[in-house]
Order: structure tokens, then C-alpha cells, then sequence
């Protein structure tokens, strides 16, 4: 068998098995918190989902095994930042008092220009996926579906239709596994 056959037998051997841990991953979750998106879509997706499934709604975010979002990027991280904070690392033991002078010393020299603040990033178009929603694993912190779903207008009737039809597809792929 050639080289490229090889590859070809295991590229078709793994794709399964990546889709696979996947839909195990979307199995997994029980609970959905929605972060606001365009047009409120947000709200047509609660809607729809608590009527279809298959996953419950909730209004606190630390309830929630995964998060519904239209964006992803800075603004997205920050905000998830926000509600789920990253647990600290423990303090690395305290130097001898020796090795505290030294440190201080140190710090006077290399001490760089005057600190001008944190840099705010602005909020950004740039990252919204005009039709694109993610649903992002909250302890992984990974994008395990989405869909690509763009309304035509932002009639109400529009919005909905958008939401039943993505929250079918999330149901299709769950029960793909």
C-alpha cells in the first residue's frame, strides 16, 4: 500500500472517531446558559430549545455545563472569564529572606517604563459570526457544535424559524453519535 492510501485508511478510520468523542462531548452536557446575541436571537433559542430540548435552560450561569454564544474572540473570552473564572494556582512558597533582598534589588534594575494600565480591547464586529452559533463547553473551554444558520431579516417569525431549525440540528447531530 502506498503512502498515500495509508494516510487516506486513516484519515477514514479517525473521522469517525473524532465525530464520535464529539457527540460524546455534547452528550455529556445537561444544562445551557444563552449569552446575549444579535437581533436577540438568544431569546428565540431559549424559547425553542426549552420546547424541543435536549438540553435544559438555565438563568444562572454557574448552573450551566455549557454556554451558547453568536461571537467568539476577546469580547467572548472576557465575558467568560467574567462568569466562570479561571481557579487560582496555589502561591509559590515564600523565599528565604535572603533571596527576598535579592529579588528587590533585582526588581529596582530591571524595571521597566511606568505601568500605563491594563489595555481595553473594544468591543468588535470582527468576531460575530452573522449567523454562526457556537456552543462552548464550560470546563474544556472548547467550541463542541455549531451551526451556521443566517436569517434572512430580523422579522420575529424569521428568528424563530432560525432557532427551531438550529436547535433540530443540534438535536440530529446529538443522536449521530
Amino acid at each position: 500500500m502506498t503512502i498515500s492510501g495509508v494516510l487516506r485508511t486513516f484519515a477514514l478510520l479517525t473521522v469517525p472517531l473524532a465525530l464520535t468523542a464529539e457527540h460524546a462531548e455534547l452528550s455529556q452536557i445537561q444544562t445551557v446558559y444563552l449569552l446575549p446575541m444579535g437581533n436577540a436571537l438568544d431569546q428565540y433559542l431559549a424559547n425553542r430549545l426549552t420546547q424541543l430540548g435536549p438540553y435544559r435552560v438555565v438563568t444562572d450561569p454557574k448552573l450551566a455545563d455549557a454556554v451558547f454564544t453568536d461571537r467568539l474572540g476577546k469580547v467572548f473570552e472576557t465575558r467568560f472569564e467574567e462568569l466562570f473564572p479561571t481557579p487560582a494556582e496555589p502561591a509559590p512558597p515564600a523565599p528565604a529572606e535572603e533571596e527576598k533582598s535579592a529579588e528587590k534589588t533585582e526588581a529596582v534594575t530591571t524595571k521597566g517604563p511606568a505601568d500605563q494600565g491594563e489595555r481595553i480591547v473594544p468591543p468588535s464586529s470582527f468576531g460575530r459570526g452573522k449567523g454562526t452559533v457556537f456552543l462552548v463547553e464550560r470546563k474544556s473551554r472548547r467550541v463542541v457544535w455549531s451551526a451556521f444558520e443566517n436569517p434572512k431579516t430580523t422579522a420575529p417569525e424569521v428568528l424563530d424559524g432560525t432557532a427551531e431549525r438550529l436547535v433540530k440540528q443540534l438535536k440530529r447531530d446529538l443522536a449521530a453519535k
